[in-house]
């Protein structure tokens, strides 16, 4: 019984992660299209709600994870600057992109921009893992083929693919963290900073009025704060092909999310290449950690 309830527990915990990295994209996209919010005023609320609440989180971990904090001061900014340029481009491209659609242009270009870090640093790509990549470039292309047909969607799209490449950059930097929700913190306490320059122009440009406040400080706060530190806790308990399986669901479920909040409708586009990139992408995965495992046996035997 101790084993089905951890078993449960594991699981209702990751899907509470991946419903809040979907979230983000879904609070965006509403604030924007639904209240007409400027994008760099829902980065920088989404920043600092994020940081506040991580910062609450950390103080009401252990000695040990508090410790961590003045210890962790030395990192290096390359990851605030990455943070940065994510959720600034993420917000800027959702003034455009139907939600679906720019949480699959994020997705793609994430995982694309991490298998190339790879490639650079050395790894070596299998004829299955690459013909996986050209299936995800295949339907990455059919997805966005008609968004260059205008200028300003067009812009949209690079925004995000810009986004997606900044997060897996980011996502690199801090692969491996020993204190990762602390080192989180960090990164947005720092993107924030960065972005404190553009205060005054923010809140001198426009009135923000209640709706759109609470939506980017729940998209900093809960779905990033609080998905964040769901995710950390539930990550080591996950294989790294099941970590990254399930992250699958996250364009899937943020377009889920447009239909119900913003009333946006699935295309046949949107199907057809959701399926072509996330099978492409799954092949990889599979691959890549098939052969972890059996350089694993090898070793140990």
């Amino acid at each position: 019984m101790a084993i089905v309830r951890m078993i449960i527990s594991k699981a209702v915990l990751t899907l509470l992660a991946l419903c809040a990295f979907a979230g983000n994209s879904v609070l965006c996209r509403w604030a924007l299209a639904e209240y007409e919010m400027a994008p760099a005023s829902f980065t920088l609320i989404r920043l600092l709600s994020g940081a506040a609440v991580l910062f609450f989180l950390i103080r009401g971990q252990s000695a040990r994870m508090r410790a961590s904090m003045p210890l962790r001061a030395g990192l290096s900014w390359w990851g605030a600057l990455w943070l940065a340029v994510y959720a600034y481009a993420f917000a800027f491209a959702y003034i455009e992109l139907a939600t679906g659609v720019g949480a699959l242009v994020l997705f793609t270009c994430v995982q694309l921009s991490m298998l190339l870090i790879g490639a650079w640093r050395g790894m070596r790509y299998s004829a299955i893992e690459l013909l996986g990549i050209i299936m995800a470039l295949a339907g990455f292309g059919y997805l966005i083929a008609p968004q260059l047909a205008t200028p300003f969607s067009g812009t949209a799209v690079l925004l995000m693919m810009i986004a997606g490449v900044a997060w897996g950059a980011y996502s690199t930097v801090g692969r491996g963290a020993s204190t990762p929700l602390t080192d989180t913190f960090i990164h947005f306490a720092r993107a924030a900073l960065l972005s404190l320059p553009l205060l005054p122009l923010i809140f001198l440009s426009e009135p923000l009025s209640w709706p759109p406040l609470a939506l980017a400080v729940a998209s900093g706060a809960l779905t990033s704060a609080v998905g964040y530190a769901i995710w950390f806790k539930v990550l080591p308990h996950l294989r790294v092909s099941s970590a990254a399986v399930a992250q699958l669901a996250v364009p899937v479920l943020a377009a889920c999310g447009g239909i119900i909040f913003v009333a946006e409708p699935i295309t046949q586009r949107f199907v057809i290449a959701c399926g072509v990139i996330l099978s492409g992408i799954l092949l990889v995965i599979l691959r890549r950690e098939k052969k972890i495992d059996a350089t694993k046996t090898k070793h140990i035997n």
